[in-house]
């Protein structure tokens, strides 16, 4: 332990002499607030800080993705509570989500680091429980960035084989088609993050304005050619169409669909160390992101609601993407719903590029703090690269071992990409758990520059709670009493990963494993 300590200080470089005044000072470094964070969290700038506001805020709105990813799940609200549970469950986890999002937000601003949820634990919790706290939210961390590579690339490689029945309703779909699907997605994000890695914020701006025009392009097209259905089926069309029961749980079930498409707070968090005056610029684009996803979103499940029409047409489509079956029941040309429906494949690929570069980079600030296997390999940024090149090419690599999963279950798979949810989920619930307590006992915090102040112990709470209950619902199947092939295997999945995590930990991780909050400088 003493050995890394003595590490942590070789690294934390004091504070250049040029830099003690604000303003960006070189590409790499960024400003002096940036360059004080790392000092004091006992890192080296190993990566380029190459982001801005525009661009961070434009990968964050097209990883959540929100609007594209509502109509991609909308056969599970639609199943699950009707058009009527639908909106509630989404402005309900909107608004979950938004205490979430504002917790998180507050906490980048304190330790704007790469590591994310499992740093802030390391300094957040209560000191006896620090190092395994911190240990066990890396883990999930790492299993639920890991996990949405193949989970986006399998969801863009649907939405292709949907187009591709719509052209070619003579096509028939196989499992491996979706396997090589993934690995094709998943290499086109690859190439991105390694050889076009200094493009990519530039390409973020490019893609944000595709996600925003494309939102109108289909808001547009379906109030004008789409069937109208009354605003009383629509706003109370609660119904039970999966068999629960219950109408009520009906609808909790469907919030599965809302969760998935308001997740990932802490995506950008995970790129701080590339973006410029993070402790400043990360809150705002977190919260931002947040506001204009969500008012997107709700826009578009209000319309696709409204345009419906035969709900058992959509459900049971041929190209098994209600979404495309809607487009095309409303325009009523293959074409049309084809331009239509592309925009929606194309953001859930570039939304995979930027999943890509956000588990790397969690996976290469774990791997520094010496919290997974082969830590050397994976936290190593090659010279002129400005990436960790290692952690890429291996989430790369889980991506493609995922996907063969494929092959032989997709009902395996499915509950293996899903995983992700409830992974993120338990992170965002300890981590910011930790700062709730943090609040109650009365200690001082950080300062930073995004703060809630008094109002933070109930924004926190309301947060912890709200996450407790959608936890509960990600292990949800959507369909009662179901077979083995409709189970929803991730609480057993979920169950192994932690225990192996735990195991690793006894052997070897708690040898080598100290947890960020030894590596400090708190002569700041």
């Amino acid at each position: 332990m003493s050995d890394l300590k003595n590490e942590a200080a070789a690294v934390a470089q004091p504070l250049d002499s040029e830099l003690q005044q604000d303003g960006i000072v070189s590409e790499k470094k960024g400003t002096a607030g940036d360059q004080k964070d790392m000092y004091r969290m006992g890192k080296q700038q190993e990566l380029r800080r190459n982001f801005r506001f525009v661009s961070i805020f434009g990968y964050s709105m097209v990883l959540m993705a929100t609007w594209e990813t509502i109509l991609t799940t909308l056969i599970i609200p639609l199943t699950n509570g009707g058009t009527g549970g639908a909106i509630v469950m989404f402005l309900v986890t909107a608004v979950g989500m938004g205490f979430v999002i504002v917790s998180m937000a507050e906490m980048a601003s304190m330790a704007p680091t790469s590591g994310g949820q499992y740093h802030w634990v390391s300094e957040f919790a209560p000191k006896k429980h620090q190092k395994f706290l911190s240990y066990l939210v890396g883990w999930l961390c790492v299993l639920g960035w890991q996990t949405g590579i193949a989970s986006i690339a399998f969801l863009a490689g649907g939405q292709v084989q949907g187009l591709v029945i719509l052209n070619n309703p003579n096509y028939v779909p196989e499992r491996w088609h979706g396997t090589l699907l993934v690995i094709a997605v998943a290499s086109f994000s690859i190439l991105f993050n390694t050889l076009l890695a200094r493009k990519l914020p530039l390409v973020e701006g490019i893609v944000l304005v595709l996600h925003i025009f494309g939102f109108f392009a289909i808001f547009i097209t379906m109030w004008v050619l789409g069937p109208r259905s009354p605003s009383k089926e629509v706003f109370g069309g609660f119904q039970d169409n999966a068999g629960w029961g219950s109408i009520g749980l009906s609808v909790l079930v469907g919030q599965l669909s809302p969760i998935f498409s308001l997740l990932g707070a802490d995506a950008a968090t995970h790129m701080s160390e590339e973006l410029k005056d993070a402790s400043h610029t990360l809150p705002r684009a977190m919260i931002w992101t947040a506001v204009v996803n969500s008012s997107l979103g709700f826009l578009m499940l209000v319309t696709f609601c409204f345009c419906l029409g035969d709900v058992e047409s959509a459900i049971l489509s041929p190209t098994g993407q209600p979404h495309i079956q809607i487009m095309y029941n409303a325009t009523q040309s293959i074409p049309g719903a084809t331009a239509l429906a592309s925009i929606t494949t194309i953001m859930a690929v570039f939304g995979c590029v930027n999943n890509v570069a956000t588990c790397s980079r969690q996976l290469f600030a774990f791997a520094r703090d010496h919290g997974v296997p082969f830590s050397a390999f994976l936290s190593r940024v090659r010279p002129g690269w400005d990436i960790p090149l290692n952690s890429v090419l291996v989430s790369f690599s889980i991506a493609v071992g995922l996907s063969l999963i494929n092959i032989g279950s997709t009902v395996a798979f499915n509950s293996v990409a899903s995983l992700g949810t409830c992974a993120l989920l338990s992170s965002y619930i300890v981590s910011i758990s930790c700062m709730f307590i943090k609040r109650w006992n009365k200690e001082v915090l950080l300062p930073c520059k995004f703060s809630l102040g008094r109002a933070g112990i109930w924004v926190n709470g309301v947060s912890v709670i709200y996450l407790c209950v959608a936890l509960v619902f990600a292990f949800f199947p959507t369909f009662p009493h179901p077979t083995p092939d409709l189970m929803n295997w991730n609480i057993l999945i979920y169950g192994v990963v932690v225990v192996f995590s735990l195991v690793y930990f006894f052997l070897k991780g708690r040898k080598v494993y100290v947890g960020p909050v030894e590596y400090l400088n708190k002569d700041l």
